[in-house]
C-alpha cells in the first residue's frame, strides 16, 4: 500500500530540513570524544600501574605522577561533558538554520539573533580547533614513549645471543619526565625490559594510547568540519540576505511603477504583464 501524497511531501520536507553535514560532524565528534576520553582514562590508570610495578619502588617517587594522572582524569570527565553538550547545541543550530528559519521567515530570510549566534559558534569552534591541535600533539607523546619501548624490546629479542649488548638497552622513565631523577630504579634494561614488554599491562596500555590518539584525531577532524560548515553556512546566509534585498527592491520598484500608471500591484516575476498593461502612446 503506497503512502499518500501528503505524507510523502511531509516526509520529503522533513528530510530536506535535516542538516546532514552538521549531523555527520556531530557523530564524528561524539565518536572521537568517546574514544579519547574512555581509552585515555583507562590508559592513564594502566600507566600508573606500570610505573608503580616496574619503574619505582618508593611511593614518594611517583606520588606526583599519581596526582597528575588523577588531575587529567578529572579533565577528561569535564571534556566529555562539555563536548557532549556543545555538539548537541551545534546540531540544534544546524537544524535551526536549515529548517526552522526557512519555514518561519521564508526561504531567503535570517534573523539578527541567528546571524550573531552563527558568528559566535564560528569563533568558539575555531578556538576549540586551536586548543585541540595542542591536545592532539600532546596525546602523541605517550604513543611515542611506548613505541620506543616496544622497539627497544624488539631489538632485545633480536640480540638475545649477546647478553652484554642487551643489558645496555634501557628505557628510562626519568628522561620523559614521568619520574624525578632520584627515583630508583627509574629505568628497565635488558631482559627485565623485555619481560615488561611481554606483559598484558604493557600491550593494553600501548593499544589504549593508540586509540586515544586516534580519538583525538577524529575529534580534531570533526571540529575542523564544523568550523568549515559554519563558515559556509554564514556565507550562504549573506547571499540569502543579498537576494532578499534585491527581491525587496524589485517589489518596491514595481509598486511605484503601478502607482504611477494607476493600476494594481503586479508580480515582479512577470514584467511582460506590466508592459502589456501600459497605455499606448
Amino acid at each position: 500500500m503506497s503512502c499518500p501524497i501528503g505524507c510523502y511531501d511531509c516526509c520529503m520536507k522533513c528530510l530536506g530540513g535535516v542538516p546532514y553535514c552538521s549531523l555527520v560532524a556531530t557523530l564524528l565528534c561524539f565518536s572521537g570524544i568517546a574514544l579519547f576520553c574512555g581509552c585515555g582514562h583507562q590508559a592513564l590508570t594502566e600507566t600508573e600501574r606500570l610505573i608503580e610495578t616496574y619503574f619505582a619502588r618508593n611511593l614518594q617517587d611517583y606520588i606526583t605522577l599519581a596526582y597528575l594522572i588523577q588531575y587529567f582524569q578529572y579533565v577528561i570527565y569535564g571534556l566529555a561533558s562539555f563536548f557532549f553538550l556543545y555538539c548537541i547545541v551545534l546540531l540544534a543550530e544546524g537544524f535551526y538554520t536549515t529548517s526552522a528559519t526557512k519555514q518561519t521567515f521564508g526561504e531567503f530570510r535570517s534573523t539578527l539573533c541567528g546571524r550573531c549566534l552563527s558568528s559566535t559558534f564560528i569563533l568558539i569552534t575555531y578556538l576549540l580547533v586551536v586548543v585541540w591541535l595542542l591536545v592532539f600533539a600532546f596525546s602523541a607523546l605517550p604513543v611515542y614513549f611506548f613505541y620506543n619501548m616496544d622497539t627497544t624490546c624488539h631489538t632485545i629479542t633480536v640480540l638475545t645471543e649477546t647478553p652484554a649488548s642487551i643489558n645496555q638497552l634501557c628505557i628510562d622513565a626519568r628522561q620523559y619526565g614521568l619520574l624525578p631523577w632520584n627515583a630508583m630504579p627509574g629505568k628497565a634494561c635488558g631482559m627485565t625490559l623485555s619481560t615488561v614488554c611481554k606483559t598484558r599491562e604493557f600491550r593494553l596500555t600501548y593499544d589504549l594510547y593508540i586509540a586515544t590518539f586516534a580519538g583525538a584525531g577524529i575529534t580534531l577532524l570533526a571540529l575542523i568540519h564544523c568550523s568549515l560548515q559554519l563558515a559556509v553556512r554564514q556565507v550562504d546566509l549573506k547571499e540569502e540576505r543579498r537576494q532578499e534585498k534585491e527581491k525587496r527592491k524589485s517589489y518596491e520598484l514595481y509598486g511605484r511603477l503601478q502607482k504611477d500608471i494607476g493600476g494594481t500591484m503586479l508580480s515582479p516575476y512577470a514584467p511582460h504583464i506590466i508592459s502589456d498593461s501600459l497605455p499606448p502612446d
